[in-house]
């Protein structure tokens, strides 16, 4: 009696750590957001477009806890221009007005309503009152130079970032320039399209300075083959995001085959010998996902 009551109760403490793992990685994945770097996004009615765009802020919030702070009509300093009978706080304002509250890193695209001969001295008062709020790096992106004036704010920009280096220019205007198909009949305003190569420019640039983390990715591109009536295990693997990762099947796997959050495929394959597809998906801690179609050969 003894042995079988210590093999039962070693069987309950199997599932009941079973259990634990599952909770503790389902309450790592939903407190990974609270972890990501604080990012502020002060624009104008341009970036205002990615706000809007629900594709388009899914892809500039990835691996980040972004705040948009976007208003048409908004210039780097002085009185916007009226919009609705309101005129919108300046990117300085802002900036003074927020303080503390601001990201460590924030993100600047203002400047189509600014005046070509005062944009200078514009970019220098906006970037010593983020200094003042404690802003540790600013990323600021070039104007689409559809007219010519903005050619000689863009070289503004670029003189400011020779000063200082936690000044980061992102390139818009070169990123943006063989695609007319992305932007309004003014040549400015975006498109849906545009929105989201907007984000995805802003998105790489915070990646590559390593403020927001990185997408995972799917490393395992094959399965081992199995045998139909054998125990199966192999194990999927994921690099990059944020882990822990939780992993699960977009659609039905061959028949007695399973994938666990932690992702390991198992089973004992019933399904008739052949090729079975199906896609994967890794989520990991920061919300962020990866995909991929797999291949599992089923043999007799």
């Amino acid at each position: 009696m003894r042995s079988v009551r210590s093999i039962a109760m070693k069987g309950v403490v199997a599932v009941l750590a079973t259990i634990a793992a599952s909770l503790a990685l389902a309450a790592a994945v939903s407190a990974g957001p609270a972890q990501l770097q604080h990012v502020t996004l002060i624009g104008d009615s341009v970036s205002d477009a990615i706000r809007v765009s629900a594709n388009a802020a899914t892809i500039a919030r990835e691996g980040i806890d972004l705040d948009f702070e976007t208003a048409p009509c908004r210039r780097v300093e002085g009185v916007g221009c009226p919009i609705d009978g309101v005129r919108p706080p300046s990117a300085v304002q802002v900036i003074d007005s927020l303080g503390s509250k601001l990201g460590p890193d924030v993100v600047v695209a203002v400047g189509y309503n600014d005046f070509e001969n005062e944009y200078a001295g514009n970019v220098a008062d906006a970037l010593a009152a983020l200094d003042a709020a404690g802003v540790k790096h600013v990323f600021w992106l070039t104007l689409r130079a559809a007219h010519h004036p903005y050619l000689t704010m863009n070289a503004d920009i670029e003189a400011a970032a020779q000063k200082l280096p936690d000044l980061t220019v992102v390139d818009w205007n070169v990123y943006s320039r063989s695609h007319p198909d992305w932007f309004q009949d003014d040549g400015i305003h975006l498109k849906n399209a545009g929105a989201l190569q907007m984000a995805t420019l802003i998105h790489k640039s915070l990646v590559a300075a390593r403020v927001a983390t990185p997408p995972p990715d799917i490393v395992t591109k094959a399965l081992p083959r199995a045998h139909r009536g054998r125990p199966y295990r192999a194990r999927l693997v994921a690099a990059a995001g944020r882990a822990p990762y939780a992993w699960s099947l977009l659609e039905r796997a061959p028949n007695g085959v399973h994938l666990t959050p932690s992702g390991v495929v198992d089973g004992t394959p019933r399904a008739r010998p052949g090729r079975y597809t199906f896609n994967v998906q890794v989520r990991d801690a920061a919300g962020s996902l990866a995909t991929r179609r797999l291949t599992l050969r089923i043999a007799s």
